[in-house]
């Protein structure tokens, strides 16, 4: 198997335990006797391991690389993975979930890192691609999550026996990957870029990024409880909200890379925004659940594209190395996802879940004005090359 299909798969086998947890939520929930705004804080716990964890986290993956940092952070992601859902009060699912978001950041910035140095060297595109294995691999987890709830399975032990099922099967692909870490950079080198405080191009990415991710971060916590609450549907039906959302990020960075090499990366950013805002506005509005279920599904196609084109963009900047920016990028987008859900907890607390989920429009809107950061600079961009073999 090529370095490309090798990268792909792990994306694909990486969010599989993470999405059989996003369709139990509202069974944490119940099972303590949360209201949404409870919630909301304990989701907090993810943001908050995340906040410790990406400033540090592109100098630990620069210096050890990519394919060891996937390596490591698979054990310890799987094996911390299932916490949350044995915590038996708010305080210890908020002290799980920033466990389990220290060892998610440093995961993903470990594969980003990866598929960029993969992408570099071969001169193929495969970034949007290799984020569309991620997003099938979260849809396939919802789907065990749904499965796991339809035969009566507690959450503790579905998510439990996902990530078991997962360790053997990921570390197996990840050893199979070339080492392609780089020479570690010079000392001077590094405290230069520690001292550099971001550029204004890699903040506008950062930026753009984050209303996105936060729209990802949100229908994946909230898209069945919101089908549950509005809609009245059991949580089996519920779940497939997320599946459908999932489904169409999928389908749209599978097809991202001939998209981008054929449009540039600033119109396809902006057309999948519209389709995004318009999605949200469907599903915040809708009298009905099959019309909620087609604004998830335009939502999902919108946002797609853009983190794995802010990637790219990140990478390409020349003030820092790139580990040390996807980390910014990273440390921003996971920021959005993590930070969006429990925003909307707590709207939905003093109003109600339609509302909730509408505060996301404004940062969508953000979004869009920003996707001419994405645009390249003079230097070439990879020559697509279909990576079939």
């Amino acid at each position: 198997m090529t370095s490309q299909r090798l990268i792909m798969l792990i994306f694909f086998l990486q969010p599989i335990a993470f999405g059989a947890w996003l369709p139990r939520i509202p069974d944490i929930q119940q099972k303590l006797g949360l209201g949404p705004a409870e919630l909301a804080l304990a989701l907090l716990g993810m943001p908050a391991g995340i906040l410790l964890t990406l400033p540090f986290a592109g100098r630990f993956v620069a210096r050890i690389g990519g394919r060891a940092t996937i390596l490591y952070g698979f054990v310890v992601f799987l094996g911390l993975v299932w916490l949350p859902t044995w915590a038996p009060n708010i305080e210890l699912l908020f002290v799980t979930l920033a466990v389990v978001g220290v060892a998610l950041a440093t995961l993903e910035l470990g594969l980003n890192v990866e598929a960029d140095a993969i992408e570099k060297r071969s001169g193929k595109l495969i970034m949007s691609t290799c984020h569309g294995f991620w997003s099938l691999g979260i849809m396939a987890g919802s789907l065990v999550g749904i499965g796991f709830a339809a035969a009566g399975v507690p959450p503790e032990w579905a998510v439990l026996i996902a990530a078991a099922v997962m360790l053997p099967i990921s570390l197996l692909a990840a050893k199979a990957l070339p080492d392609l870490h780089a020479a570690e950079p010079t000392q001077a080198d590094t405290v230069k870029t520690r001292r550099r405080p971001p550029s204004r191009a890699l903040l506008g990415i950062c930026f753009f990024v984050f209303g996105i991710t936060m729209t990802e971060g949100a229908v994946a916590d909230w898209s069945a409880v919101y089908l549950r609450d509005v809609f009245g549907l059991a949580i089996a039906s519920a779940g497939f909200g997320y599946s459908i959302f999932a489904f169409m990020v999928a389908a749209g960075r599978f097809g991202g890379d001939r998209l981008k090499a054929t449009y540039g990366p600033v119109a396809v950013a902006r057309t999948c925004g519209l389709a995004s805002v318009a999605g949200l506005l469907l599903v915040a509005i809708s009298p009905a659940a099959w019309l909620a279920l087609i604004g998830f599904a335009a939502m999902g196609f919108g946002v797609s594209v853009g983190f794995p084109l802010a990637v790219t963009a990140a990478a390409d900047q020349k003030d820092r190395p790139a580990p040390a920016s996807v980390a910014i990028l990273s440390f921003v987008a996971l920021l959005g996802f993590l930070i969006g859900p429990p925003m909307i907890g707590l709207v939905a607390e003093h109003s109600d879940m339609r509302f909730g989920l509408g505060m996301l429009v404004p940062f969508l809107a953000v979004s869009l004005l920003l996707t001419g950061m994405l645009k390249p600079g003079t230097k070439a961009a990879p020559v697509l090359v279909s990576t079939e073999s």
